[in-house]
């Protein structure tokens, strides 16, 4: 939890965006794996956190804005609930240092909603991405389900993500926690993975490295043999010599804030020639977008220079042809890179996402709908204070070559006989998180190995 007079801070500038009305912020509850009493980890909800900081279940706040007053909505630990999980601090005890001393029984909420609702007084939320949430606002609001999401506030959303997208010195300190820990279980990685292993074993290594280090998994390990399957989150591949494997982890710390890394790196100790080649050209993609990161840049155009660069090295390799730049309109070098170079982060590994990437990652602009750019979660112009990932990948996926090449797709760009001579290589990315800085950029955390000599030094 941070001082008192950070979320004091943060909650008073969010009401200076306001001329009346209420704000309504729902905590999350536990949720049952399989029955009530088997619960998945429980994870707040980010925006409550960080307007509010108590990380526990069933809380909900509301900011009064005509009557001047905040306050936490919750109930505190009955005996039977102090027999199964001690002692804890009272809601009272733990409000009073963020800053609000108005306590209320859970209960009660739906009282002090039904009256503004009843005299007429708006009441703003945030969209609901729980189902609970969802039902609950429709009894508190007097509307039925289906309208629930719709008439969340596009102004709350807005005000939200300002302040949210831009990280303030403490939140760097603590993402830069996040982060250093990510880079040690991207070593542990690299030092352990050998042939004969499975993926599970390497992704049990970089779970215990990010629990150890007092916090845990930012998201669901990605510990692959099959790079080229973007979110794959199966763990059952045995490591072969000649493999590529590509691991993409991140740390979160008791803070919830998240650190977001990918690496790659053959399960031989070295590179294969084919295996350099590829990976030059993704590290020369991942270079020249680092370079371009700085305040007034706007990133559609930084995920555009990484493309051309792909592209390009996938013609001195035969795999493509023609006109660079027609093909990076056409989206042809989405066979290679069919998603976007990066997103924002911060108390969510994806910051926002739940708020809608239109408003998070592109200011309102409508995205393209063309494969491969539609997938862009980050296109506005940056600004001092975002926090940010850069992560180009290549990409061998055998379904898209057979699709694309059945549909003539992008054939005048594509060598597709060329194509099926790579259907088994899998796929590369490397991927880093920067703080947008006055003049420039900061990589936040230490740096992780990434270059060929450095990861090869790793894996002799």
């Amino acid at each position: 939890m941070f001082p008192t007079h950070i979320y004091d801070r943060r909650r008073q500038a969010l009401r200076s965006r306001f001329d009346g009305g209420m704000l309504l912020f729902l905590g999350n509850a536990e949720s049952p794996m399989n029955y009530a009493d088997n619960a998945y980890p429980f994870r707040q909800d980010s925006s409550f956190l960080y307007y509010f900081g108590l990380d526990q279940p069933e809380l909900a706040a509301v900011v009064d804005l005509d009557e001047g007053w905040t306050a936490i909505f919750g109930d505190e630990l009955a005996i039977d609930d102090i027999v199964w999980m001690g002692d804890l601090p009272t809601i009272s005890d733990r409000a009073q240092r963020i800053g609000v001393t108005d306590v209320r029984p859970r209960e009660t909420l739906a009282t002090v909603v039904g009256r503004a609702v009843g005299a007429g007084r708006e009441v703003r939320y945030l969209p609901p991405y729980r189902a609970e949430h969802a039902v609950e606002l429709s009894d508190l609001l007097r509307l039925a389900p289906a309208d629930v999401a719709d008439r969340a506030s596009l102004d709350l959303v807005r005000a939200v993500i300002d302040q949210r997208n831009v990280k303030s010195d403490e939140e760097v300190l603590e993402i830069e926690r996040a982060v250093t820990t990510s880079v040690e279980m991207h070593v542990a990685a690299m030092r352990m993975a050998r042939p004969g292993m499975r993926e599970a074993d390497v992704a049990a290594e970089v779970e215990r490295v990010a629990l150890a280090a007092g916090g845990g998994i930012s998201f669901p390990v990605i510990a692959t043999v099959n790079g080229q399957i973007l979110h794959n989150h199966f763990h059952g591949n045995t490591l072969a010599e000649g493999d590529l494997f590509l691991l993409d982890a991140g740390a979160q710390t008791a803070m919830r804030y998240a650190g977001d890394l990918s690496s790659t790196f053959p399960v031989s100790p070295a590179f294969s020639e084919r295996q350099r080649a590829v990976y030059d050209i993704q590290l020369a993609s991942y270079n020249a977008a680092i370079e371009m990161l700085a305040p007034g840049v706007v990133f559609r155009d930084v995920h555009f220079a990484a493309c051309r660069v792909i592209a390009e090295g996938m013609k001195d390799l035969g795999l493509m042809k023609g006109n660079t730049d027609d093909a990076l309109a056409a989206g042809a070098h989405a066979m290679f890179f069919p998603c976007g170079l990066g997103h924002m982060m911060g108390l969510d590994v994806h910051d926002m996402e739940n708020l809608g990437e239109v408003w998070v990652g592109w200011n309102g602009e409508p995205k393209s709908t063309q494969f491969g750019l539609k997938s862009l979660r980050l296109g506005r112009e940056l600004e001092p204070g975002f926090v940010l990932t850069i992560e180009p990948g290549i990409y061998f996926v055998p379904q898209l070559m057979d699709l694309w090449r059945s549909q003539g797709r992008n054939a005048e760009f594509l060598d597709f006989d060329r194509l099926d001579e790579w259907r088994g290589f899998g796929g590369i990315r490397n991927e880093e998180d920067f703080l947008i800085t006055g003049d420039g950029y900061r990589r936040l955390g230490p740096a992780k190995p990434v270059t060929i000599d450095e990861i090869e030094t790793l894996r002799s």
